[in-house]
């Protein structure tokens, strides 16, 4: 009986030796998983609500997607946000397309996307209500993503990545409860998928 033991732990033993040793057996692919940013603050300019005039100029915040991570300007950002504004790395080939769809079904770039990056007279991801990703409710004074819009950005590393954002108050509460005096803007609430090896898969 013992013998028969031995046997058969020696047999297994071997099969997975050598079932690891195969470089035959395929990987398994892992299904990518969506990455929650919750609360990055990118506070707008202060501006006179009269006259316009911009009475505190404050810096963008940079962002890396593929650290996952906010960064300094030097380092390789690959959004930047202030305000309702969104800009990509232009200098690091960053690259951003706005499509309609779905967040979690769309499961590859779509080849109507078109991508384009950051010139001195227009933004890859446009600004103004109903440009690009957000409404404006000039009565409420509130903005508000518009739903099926994702942003698909080419990272400053070449890869491939989803977007999705959640909300632009702090807390993410719903518009019903947002005060545009009270509750803070510009913190951004959002979703990404990066597809790390390169492939426009999702």
């Amino acid at each position: 009986m013992k013998t028969t033991i031995k046997t058969l732990f020696a047999l297994t033993l071997g099969m997975a030796l050598f079932s690891c040793d195969n470089s035959d057996d395929p990987q398994p692919v892992l299904p990518l998983e969506a990455t929650l940013v919750e609360d990055l603050a990118a506070p707008n300019d202060v501006i006179d609500r009269q006259t316009g005039t911009i009475l505190e100029e404050r810096p963008f915040v940079y962002f890396s997607l593929e650290q996952n991570a906010q960064v300094s300007e030097a380092e390789d950002w690959d959004l930047a946000f202030k305000g309702t504004t969104i800009r990509v790395n232009a200098a690091k080939n960053v690259s951003a397309a706005i499509v309609t769809g779905i967040f979690d079904q769309i499961n590859e770039v779509p080849a109507s996307a078109s991508f384009a990056t950051d010139t001195d007279s227009e933004l890859a991801i446009p600004t103004g209500g109903g440009n690009g990703w957000y409404n404006y409710n000039p009565q409420a004074n509130t903005i508000t993503p518009i739903p099926g819009r994702v942003i698909l950005v080419k990272t400053s590393a070449g890869n491939y990545s989803k977007m999705e954002i959640l909300s632009y108050y702090k807390g993410n509460p719903p518009m019903a409860e947002v005060d545009p005096f009270t509750t803070p803007s510009a913190h951004y609430t959002f979703r990404y998928v990066i597809q790390p090896n390169g492939t426009q898969n999702f």
